[in-house]
């Protein structure tokens, strides 16, 4: 069996490889939890640190993949992702409806069930919303990581799909 926390680094260094991605969120370019280090062997030049501003960072990951990059946006806690929730639903996942299939922005989202061992983190960093995000988002790949088995091809073949995907890792799987 494969270790969890390799397979997120192995597919991490491979979404690297492209030459058009970058990496944008908190932690991404400087140490503050376990995301920076799946993202420490990646060149700094493929990394944007950004401040807490989750609406933002979807935003800004909506017009960088206008733009022909492709953007891995990543949040560090699945809770953090609902401050994005108005860009990321009525945004991304609708713009192809909006624009009658004219435009389908390649956002690879990353986000995390925070983990609750050894030490319980508290309500606002560990919640799961796996299966409300996958009945609420139309256009938008949503895909829950529990096994090591699927990472790396799961990142994969968001890098190669035509649409946005909503990539969930599960914070208490990184020590197995």
């Amino acid at each position: 069996m494969k270790g969890y926390a390799s397979e997120i680094k192995r597919a991490m260094l491979h979404l690297a490889d492209h030459e058009d991605t970058l990496f944008l969120g908190q932690s991404v370019a400087y140490p503050g939890n376990v995301i920076y280090k799946n993202l420490a062997d990646i060149p700094d030049d493929k990394k944007l640190e950004l401040p807490v501003f989750e609406a933002t960072q979807m935003g800004m990951s909506i017009g960088l993949a206008l733009e022909g990059v492709i953007p891995i946006s990543i949040y560090p806690r699945f809770n953090f992702l609902l401050l994005a929730l108005d860009q990321l639903e009525n945004h991304l996942d609708k713009l192809p409806t909006f624009s009658q299939g004219g435009y389908n922005p390649k956002v690879i989202i990353k986000t995390m069930v925070g983990s609750r061992n050894p030490l319980h983190p508290g309500a606002q960093h560990c919640s799961n919303y796996t299966y409300e995000f996958k009945h609420m988002l139309n256009n938008i790949h949503v895909v829950d990581l529990r096994d090591p088995d699927i990472i790396f091809s799961a990142y994969d073949k968001a890098l190669n799909d035509n649409r946005p995907t909503l990539l969930i890792e599960h914070g208490d799987l990184y020590s197995e």
